[in-house]
């Protein structure tokens, strides 16, 4: 029986020349793409709850005595401060299930897309 996939009816596609810099493997390009966009959300995720924070504690600094300010800028700092938890539980979660499914820790965090032979 023929292998259907072996022969492309659209013949070999070669990567344009600026995303060589990534690799010899074609898909190497898009897997690097995978983690730049997935670090970048973590980073985004970092800087948003550092804001939050300050925005938290200045909230928590000018309600003076009323106890519903205080209990606002309290529940911001826990929401906050769970995000943040979510951020790095996503990452550990990430490292687990790649080191169960792939048989490494970094297979999900750094995607390599294989091509056919």
């Amino acid at each position: 029986m023929q292998n259907l996939l072996a022969d492309s009816p659209f013949g070999t596609i070669a990567p344009p020349s600026p995303l060589a810099k990534y690799g010899e493997q074609p898909g190497a390009a898009i897997g690097t793409l995978i983690q730049y966009v997935v670090w970048i959300l973590i980073i985004g995720a970092g800087v948003y709850a550092l804001f939050n924070f300050i925005l938290a504690g200045y909230a928590f600094m000018s309600a003076e005595n009323d106890p519903k300010k205080v209990e606002a800028a309290w529940a911001k700092i826990w929401q906050t401060a769970l995000g943040l938890a979510f951020a790095a539980g996503a990452l550990l979660l990430a490292a687990i299930f790649g080191l169960l499914i792939f048989g490494s820790a970094t297979a999900i965090l750094n995607p390599s897309i294989p091509t056919l032979p």
